[in-house]
């Protein structure tokens, strides 16, 4: 059984621009989205880490949400802060769990507790969670 996380517990530095292994609950990190297929998001890209540290170590992989940097203007996009690295939008209705380390997952920055809550909420509303 995993122990209670929060992004304060989970996170462990790392060198940004480097593949970390220590992908966490809050983190933003550049991974290989390809294969995919139809209208699935594409290529290598930043996506945002939903899982926390202690799951993605112990399984392998990690839940993110992708990022684009193409704003549409959909229900389930959370548009992340002007004065981060990475601008764009987190798409929370593309959720996907992937092997970080077999994608070449590696770390660009952290995100506010308020995004990262922002982008569960709008999961919960996806999947009927009340």
């Amino acid at each position: 059984m995993l122990n209670q996380v929060t992004p304060e517990n989970t996170h462990k530095e790392v060198n940004i621009g480097q593949s970390c292994g220590k992908e966490s609950w809050g983190d933003i990190v550049w991974i290989d989205l390809d294969p995919s297929q139809g209208s699935e998001i594409k290529k290598t890209r930043p996506a945002l880490v939903i899982s926390p540290f202690s799951y993605n170590e112990k399984v392998g992989l990690a839940l993110l949400c992708p990022i684009t940097s193409y704003q549409k203007g959909y229900p389930f996009e959370v548009e992340l802060p002007p004065k981060g690295k990475v601008k764009g939008v987190i798409l929370a209705d593309q959720l996907k769990s992937l092997d970080w380390r077999v994608r070449n997952a590696t770390f660009e920055e952290k995100v506010s507790t308020w995004v990262i809550t922002s982008v569960i909420e709008k999961i919960s509303v996806l999947i009927e969670f009340p």
